[in-house]
């Protein structure tokens, strides 16, 4: 299953601190950026399946939010993501 425990917790080391950090919003991200490539994959198969589609819509809100709030209080740690995860292309 793409979401168990330990892929989880390799997640919140690597872009949180630790595993036990599940609450930082990089990790958060980081989650969120997994899990959208996943239901994007499933999409590609299921043109069909709303609910999916939906769900990915909600996921790509929060993540968009999360982006805004970093943007917002530290631009190193948002910068820092970014290119973590290969967000976008240019950084301002």
């Amino acid at each position: 299953m793409y979401l168990s425990s330990e892929w989880k917790s390799e997640i919140f080391t690597t872009h949180g601190g630790e595993a036990t950090n599940t609450g930082s919003a990089e990790g958060q991200v980081a989650l969120f950026t997994k899990r959208i490539a996943h239901l994007t994959g499933h999409l590609k198969k299921n043109k069909k399946d709303f609910a999916t589609q939906l769900s990915l819509q909600k996921l790509v809100g929060k993540r968009r939010a999360l982006l805004a709030y970093l943007y917002k209080k530290d631009i190193q740690r948002y910068r820092a993501i970014i290119k973590a995860l290969e967000l976008r292309d240019i950084i301002k």
